[in-house]
């Protein structure tokens, strides 16, 4: 076999196997599609439902960009899909510009979403410890409805590290209860008595905000770290399938036509 007759099927198996990855790629972009949108709105609710731990309303940019590059992730699937059936320079041009924007999106969601799991981690505890010194109870019937017992009643916990700190936040010299919303909901007869500590929330809730914010923030973190990987393979593939096939087109100059001239 002929040089050129050998790039040409080296050049037709690489562009086979990028219309395969493109179609398989396509399928994953719609995939992580829905992740994106799991992890964006599990953001932008975190932040409104603890709105009032976090004032800034711009926390829950990551949220919002995770949402748009879930958007823009539909018609790169489709044109993925498409251009591996049928090329088109069109449609080349314009997924590729797609995946650009692809990008910049999950660049800026990188950043924002490690900077801000630092940075709003710091600021949760003042915020939970003025919570609890501003929470005015007292040892009665009422459930309580402020924000810190909201809290307490979702997240299961009791104070900022531990049931302790209502004690050390009381203005009774010997307090001999916490909120009825520090006990644990099997307990239904609970009305916060210190004297049965075993049916109060164990763990602070400090913690617990701590750990949603986090994984959200790194979930939303390294599902944009993986598809940033994924697009650059079909980044790579498309710009195989982009590249004109000069020994391709004169394969009919292949060693057999040059032997038959070699004989006359």
């Amino acid at each position: 076999m002929g040089l050129p007759s050998l790039w040409c099927s080296e050049d037709a198996y690489r562009r086979s196997f990028a219309r395969s990855a493109l179609r398989f790629l396509g399928f994953i972009f719609w995939g992580t599609a829905v992740a994106h949108v799991y992890g964006g709105v599990s953001v932008i609710l975190m932040f409104k439902n603890y709105r009032y731990l976090f004032q800034e309303a711009y926390l829950s940019l990551p949220g919002w960009l995770a949402l748009v590059t879930a958007l823009t992730l539909l018609p790169t699937g489709v044109l993925a899909v498409s251009i591996s059936v049928k090329s088109s320079r069109n449609q080349q041009g314009t997924f590729m510009c797609l995946l650009l924007l692809l990008l910049c999106l999950e660049m800026s969601s990188v950043a924002l979403a490690r900077s801000y799991c630092v940075r709003t981690a710091s600021q949760l505890e003042s915020a939970i410890s003025y919570l609890v010194h501003q929470h005015n109870w007292t040892c009665s019937q009422d459930p309580g409805s402020s924000a810190v017992d909201v809290i307490q009643r979702k997240l299961h916990c009791c104070g900022v590290h531990n049931y302790t700190d209502w004690l050390k936040a009381s203005s009774l010299h010997h307090p001999t209860c916490v909120p009825e919303s520090c006990c644990k909901e099997k307990h239904s007869l609970c009305r916060g008595d210190l004297g049965h500590v075993e049916q109060l929330s164990e763990e602070g809730c400090l913690k617990k905000l701590e750990d949603q914010l986090c994984f959200s923030m790194l979930y939303i973190f390294w599902s944009c770290i993986v598809l940033s990987i994924l697009e650059l393979l079909a980044a790579v593939s498309n710009c195989i399938l982009m590249r004109r096939q000069p020994f391709c087109e004169l394969c009919i100059l292949d060693s057999y036509v040059f032997s038959q001239d070699y004989r006359y």
